[in-house]
């Protein structure tokens, strides 16, 4: 079993309008090419779409990516959701996503103003894959800003959304 702990709880204080989301499928196999090219490709583990939004932080991005390790969702022995991506050995293919900002409450055509400037964006994109190879998982990743093509065979199925609360409150 893994040595990572989850993440503690109310250590990172929280600022405002914090709103990074990270959606997690796992999948016994995703890819994402670019022009035609395979830029990324993983077996058993998990694709994470990750949005960045305005307020996001290096500490935030840490506490989703510390989630992102620490999550027990793939089977035991005894086939029960016990085991992290680490305890796996699992890899995960990462892909920056910032329609996960859209904004659809008004007329027929989505507003993206919540999700970060994409200098901003990047940084903090890098920043959670950095942060996961540290943590001694695989990481493979698209082009950010391409124009991407992901494939994906979902697992279970199994899909999360990880966002850090506003109120401090980790679950």
């Amino acid at each position: 079993m893994s040595t990572l702990s989850a993440p503690p709880t109310g250590s990172i204080p929280i600022l405002e309008d914090d709103n990074l989301k990270v959606v997690l499928q796992r999948v016994s196999e995703a890819s994402v090419s670019v022009d035609g090219n395979v830029v990324g490709k993983i077996d058993h583990g998990y694709l994470a779409l990750v949005g960045i939004g305005h307020g996001d932080n290096t500490d935030v991005v840490n506490w989703v990516a510390d989630k992102t390790a620490v999550l027990r969702v793939f089977e035991d022995d005894a086939g029960k959701m016990n085991r992290s991506i680490v305890d796996l050995g699992g890899s995960v293919l990462a892909v920056s996503q910032f329609t996960l900002y859209a904004d659809c409450r008004k007329g027929r055509r989505p507003a993206f103003t919540d999700a970060a400037l994409p200098e901003i964006a990047q940084q903090l994109y890098g920043h959670y894959v950095d942060r996961l190879r540290a943590l001694g998982i695989h990481v493979e990743t698209g082009i950010f800003a391409a124009d991407m093509k992901v494939s994906l065979t979902n697992d279970g199925p199994v899909t999360m959304i990880l966002q850090r609360e506003v109120t401090g409150t980790d679950r």
